[in-house]
């Protein structure tokens, strides 16, 4: 079927006049000409070629690699809880390498050990390896978190470490999927993850995220309501920097 389709948009393409599915809307030039053929299909009317992924280069191990439950170091360290790793938006891994697909973060979370293998069992799973590959586009889990026995009394110091987590900020590319594919193919393992992932996310492509910034920058522009959170928050109206942080006068409200 692929190649019977192939083949049609190739002959459409040498010969424009294919499309022309009857005389009612054939140009006079054409319908005069005895020796144009006539195919009863409309749905030809909008057929395009075939993408031939030439620029499409395969890698050896397509399959997403398995990650390690424990950072490779000497002697772990404890450390605080760090909570300014999951606020804010994300500094880096925001746009695609592969400019095909991926999935996006769009609240903050915690990767644990389980949701890495989770995303590569059921994308493992579901590609053809001989036309799809997957990369990582997060770091395997190194923030370690730390946890008490049941039943302890207060005090006696910090915990024991008992598993590590990657931190996740809004925007931030999670796992990305190319090849010789289209979005069809891809979609419904993509929105199968976002349901098992402890954070918001969604699906995202070159022209997603670039019309992304072009909205966001178009309501900005178009804001006709002169009194913004940052305008508030810049000329200290009724006094309202005792009741702000340092983050809002970064932020300006956004990431709360």
């Amino acid at each position: 079927m692929l190649r019977t389709l192939q083949n049609i948009s190739i002959s459409l393409v040498k010969n424009p006049r294919l499309l022309y599915f009857s005389f009612d809307c054939c140009p006079m030039s054409l319908c005069n000409s005895q020796s144009v053929p006539v195919i009863q299909v409309a749905s030809l009317k909008n057929l395009r070629p075939l993408d031939s992924y030439d620029d499409i280069v395969m890698p050896e191990k397509p399959r997403l690699p398995l990650l390690l439950k424990v950072p490779n170091v000497m002697k772990p360290l404890k450390e605080p809880r760090k909570l300014i790793d999951l606020r804010g938006p994300a500094t880096e891994g925001t746009e695609l390498e592969l400019d095909q697909f991926g999935l996006q973060a769009t609240t903050a979370g915690y990767l644990k050990h389980g949701h890495f293998e989770m995303m590569r069992l059921t994308i493992n799973r579901f590609m053809d390896t001989r036309r799809m590959f997957a990369i990582w586009r997060v770091e395997a889990p190194y923030k370690p978190i730390t946890k008490k026995g049941q039943g302890q009394r207060m005090g006696g110091g910090k915990g024991s470490i008992d598993h590590y987590v990657t931190p996740v900020k809004p925007g931030r590319i999670v796992v990305e999927i190319g090849g010789k594919c289209e979005l069809q193919e891809v979609e419904k393992v993509l929105k199968e993850l976002t349901k098992k992932l402890p954070f918001r996310s969604k699906i995202v492509t070159p022209k997603v995220l670039e019309d992304d910034a072009m909205e966001e920058k178009r309501i900005e522009e178009s804001n006709d309501n002169e009194w913004t959170f940052k305008r508030v928050v810049e000329g200290n109206y009724l006094g309202i920097s005792k009741y702000l942080g340092p983050y809002d006068y970064k932020w300006y409200g956004k990431y709360r």
